[in-house]
């Protein structure tokens, strides 16, 4: 009998950036009306040297300029704008260098704090820059002296938005064009952690002093219900406690509120800044020695260690009448004190399924 062998699984393919798109497209568009070609394909240099090939939908002469456009390919990545239309509108200008514009679909820049100023497209930094580079080199290659104008647009761009941060940050209409490799890595941490110092850096220059990082959305409700916290002053931490407590230190908002789930608390009670299963555990026989600092007795510590899960060793220490709760919220807040700044205020709230509070501890 032959023996089985484990399939192995296919690594995970990378996709291209909102960035990448808008430069492709960007060249195309400028290429054709400074050439007459029409291409089908372009090629791109990505910041760190890669020169990749992007597949254009299409590249056409319209109205005072040209416009080409391509599907947004992130990988194995599961974006939002993945298989998106992206396209970009150029037309020449008698004025040296690049205008953006935020077309259909692409959101504009309405609140400080952001790495743009206010009524700017939310064209990023690096995708600015490697529009800029794209086009000038064409423009020199011609010997063409003027500039361009440069309108990037997301078909639907508007409705994807509403599934990200941009509304929350300020950036109304649309998309932002991101990226700073110009290459999406399947399901990097990186972009969420830019949007949780985002987060707070856009709460912060708005002149909010309390600002509430939350693991979910039964844990904001939370927030929403104790403080009536705005929506700005809420940041979406997922399980990146690290993000928010480390960008405090250049950030220092003078009053953090911590909220989440039992078990997440207590893995950050337990000094994890990563709260994912992947990355930390709940420890059952911590917890028992917790308890057992607040009077629970052998038998409930042993009763503790031995349960499934977090929630249930909460529920035996309540019907035994220990705050196990309040106590890993204690521990929590001990912990993160020791990451931020001593200047800022920090409490620690932990809840249940429901979104009911089952401890705290810290600023009351």
């Amino acid at each position: 009998m032959r023996e089985e062998t484990r399939e192995q699984p296919a690594p995970l393919r990378s996709g291209l950036t909102t960035g990448s798109c808008a430069t492709a497209t960007s060249l195309a568009a400028a290429k054709l009306l400074l050439t007459g070609q029409q291409d089908d394909a372009v090629d791109i240099t990505l910041p760190k040297g890669k020169v990749v090939q992007m597949r254009l939908e299409f590249c056409r002469l319209i109205g005072e300029g040209a416009e080409a456009g391509t599907l947004k390919d992130a990988g194995d990545d599961p974006d939002v704008t993945h298989g998106a239309l992206l396209y970009s509108q150029v037309r020449l200008l008698a004025e040296t260098g690049i205008r953006f514009v935020a077309g259909t679909g692409v959101g504009t820049v309405t609140r400080p704090g952001l790495v743009l100023a206010v009524g700017e497209p939310a064209i990023n930094p690096v995708p600015r820059r490697m529009i800029t580079e794209h086009l000038q080199r064409l423009a020199d290659e011609c010997g063409y002296p003027g500039g361009f104008e440069v309108t990037v647009n997301v078909q639907g761009g508007e409705q994807l938005a509403l599934k990200t941060m941009n509304p929350r940050l300020g950036i109304l209409g649309g998309l932002s064009i991101l990226g700073t490799s110009g290459i999406v890595r399947p399901f990097s941490c990186a972009a969420y952690i830019a949007s949780i110092h985002q987060g707070i850096d856009v709460a912060h220059t708005n002149g909010y002093t309390h600002i509430a990082a939350c693991t979910g959305n039964a844990s904001e409700d939370t927030m929403r219900r104790v403080y009536g916290l705005p929506e700005i002053a809420l940041i979406e931490m997922g399980d990146f406690v690290g993000a928010v407590l480390k960008h405090l230190r250049k950030v220092p908002v003078p009053r953090l509120s911590l909220c989440g789930g039992f078990g997440k608390i207590s893995k950050l009670a337990a000094g994890h800044m990563d709260l994912h299963s992947r990355h930390s555990s709940i420890d059952l026989p911590q917890l028992a020695g917790w308890a057992a600092d607040i009077g629970a007795d052998e038998a409930l510590q042993a009763a503790i260690i031995g349960a499934n899960t977090s929630q249930q060793a909460l529920a035996l220490a309540h019907a035994a009448g220990v705050a196990l709760g309040d106590a890993v919220c204690a521990h929590a807040l001990a912990f993160a004190r020791s990451v931020v700044p001593a200047q800022v205020q920090v409490e620690v709230f932990a809840i249940d399924r429901q979104g009911g509070i089952v401890g705290r501890a810290g600023v009351q």
